[in-house]
């Protein structure tokens, strides 16, 4: 059954205010509206779209920026958080292009130094070295980057 419209106008109404505050991609706000008719939700969304509310090239260039500066996630992590989002490969790969790619590398020195610092009392070498490598992979950073950091920290 369709919503009216004061109901449409007040769902509406709502997600402008909740775009407002934070960036949202078309999937949150389809999430939010999972219990209108497909129809339905589809009108509200475009309408964000059009109105400049919504917009997920935007979005994913702000995830990224936050998720790499803020939390220190890698490409490979932000990469795959984007796509569960279900934002368009073009508008991840610009957003993955648009990180500060030497803040990413300090930050991401930053992570897998305290990561390494923390497994300082583990004694078996080949539990130490996997640990460090199966944190920095969930972290989202490629096996080379951890092989790098891997090698300088040992060599410390």
């Amino acid at each position: 059954m369709p919503a009216d419209n004061d109901e449409k106008t007040r769902l509406l109404g709502r997600m402008m205010r909740r775009c407002a505050l934070r960036e949202c991609c078309r999937s949150d706000i389809r999430r939010k509206l999972a219990a209108l008719p497909p129809a339905d939700a589809d009108d509200i969304v475009d309408t964000l779209c059009r109105e400049g509310y919504l917009d997920d090239a935007r979005y994913a260039r702000a995830f990224a920026r936050d998720k790499s500066a803020l939390q220190g996630w890698g490409s490979r992590r932000i990469q795959l958080a984007l796509q569960q989002k279900q934002i368009d490969a073009a508008d991840i790969a610009a957003a993955l292009s648009s990180i500060d790619a030497p803040a990413a590398e300090t930050r991401m020195e930053q992570v897998l130094s305290a990561k390494w610092k923390s497994l300082a009392r583990e004694e078996d070498p080949a539990r130490k070295q996997a640990k460090f490598f199966r944190y920095g992979l969930g972290r989202g950073y490629g096996y080379d980057e951890i092989k790098r950091m891997y090698d300088y920290l040992r060599r410390d």
